[in-house]
């Protein structure tokens, strides 16, 4: 099979060559988007305590982030198309030995190098991403793709556990993985960096400033608030007296409405700078996280579930097109996607070390304030970039 010719099938610029770049960069870390259905899986499926499933999925991001820290290393120097062959095969071959055990500190390990195949290969897709015409409205694509599968599985994956056991959430991501695998040829090809660029840059420099540290620290922020409050939505949902398939119900429409997030982002892009949109999409998702706390009124867990993940679908895109504007090549955006995953692991973990002893509230407090810090950041780095 001649894989230039297919990759050269569709535009950059196109429609569907977003789509393209957006399911690779997604696929070494759907379990993100299934975050709560994994965590109720295992609460439900393997009979642990809730903070034992936490240490699961944490394991499973804290991987990512390791993963994706290799990455930032490496992105400049490797042919990507094929390395991320390799891993997507490697990611199909932990998810299924995944499926044999039940102990919950082998699961731990497992989780961990399966994270760090995926965040390595989101990190090289995240600078393939980069190194595009319009990075922003890729990104933007990229939370569409994310939260459209999301979605099919935050309905799937609870109704097949209940079925065949916990192993049925593997089964998903090998799916989704499976299915990433034989579109890569499809996807297009972008400029690699110049040998002359490549061989005088070194292995182990990060280019870091004090801007960039800012971005990231709030990017950082962003992710774990966010995270650390939607993978216990499940387990909110279940201590207001819901039953799985009503929380499996609300929180599906909920992602499916949350797709809008990431369309506005692809319709308007940098139209309007990355400041106000920051400003706006930051803003949103304190307001609704904090209003989490009058979740016994179903209604208000609904609209604050589906109006955080329209905030994060929506902000995510602009931090990372931020963050991209630091090099050129896509480092940077390998290395905000290293950042990106030790929130999204961090989250979690703080919330299992505090879910039984202090509760929701107090997660989603901890969750606002540091929504707030993420705003602050944020905007400090984008305004003082559009003014330089």
């Amino acid at each position: 099979m001649n894989t230039s010719n297919l990759s050269s099938t569709f535009n950059q610029s196109s429609a569907i060559a977003a789509i393209l770049y957006s399911i690779v960069a997604t696929a070494g870390l759907f379990y993100v988007n299934l975050g709560g259905a994994f965590l109720s899986a295992f609460v439900d499926g393997l009979g642990v305590e809730r903070d034992v499933a936490g240490y699961i999925v944490s394991a499973n991001k804290y991987g990512a982030a390791f993963g994706a820290l290799i990455a930032t290393f490496i992105v400049k120097k490797v042919e990507w198309r094929k390395v991320v062959r390799i891993l997507f095969i490697g990611l199909i071959a932990f998810d299924a030995i995944s499926t044999q055990f039940t102990n919950p500190q082998t699961l731990i390990i497992l989780r961990f190098i399966h994270g760090t195949i995926g965040g390595l290969s989101v990190g090289i897709g995240l600078s393939i991403i980069a190194r595009t015409y319009n990075p922003d409205k890729i990104f933007g694509m990229l939370l569409v793709v994310q939260y459209s599968f999301g979605s099919l599985g935050i309905w799937v994956v609870p109704r097949l556990v209940e079925v065949f056991g916990y192993g049925a959430a593997f089964g998903a991501l090998i799916s989704f993985t499976l299915m990433t695998l034989l579109i890569l040829p499809l996807v297009p090809n972008v400029d690699s960096p110049s040998q002359e660029d490549t061989k005088s840059s070194s292995f182990f420099k990060i280019p870091m400033s004090m801007m960039l540290f800012f971005v990231l620290c709030g990017l950082f922020l962003f992710q774990a608030a966010n995270m650390g409050v939607a993978d216990y939505a499940f387990e909110l949902g279940k201590d207001i007296g819901l039953a799985n398939n009503e929380i499996s119900n609300i929180l599906t429409v909920a992602n499916i409405i949350s797709i809008l997030g990431g369309v506005l982002v692809y319709i308007i892009g940098t139209r309007f700078g990355r400041t106000i949109p920051l400003l706006i999409g930051i803003s949103i998702a304190s307001i609704f996280t904090y209003l989490l706390h009058y979740s016994d009124n179903v209604s208000i867990y609904f609209i604050a579930n589906t109006l955080t993940g329209i905030a994060w679908a929506f902000t995510i895109p602009y931090l990372l097109g931020l963050c991209a504007t630091f090099d050129i090549h896509g480092q940077m955006a390998a290395l905000a996607g290293f950042v990106s995953k030790m929130g999204l692991a961090s989250g979690p973990l703080v919330g299992s070390l505090f879910i039984m002893t202090n509760g929701f509230d107090f997660i989603i407090n901890l969750a606002t304030i540091a929504l707030l810090a993420a705003l602050v950041f944020s905007v400090y780095v984008s305004n003082n970039k559009e003014k330089g």
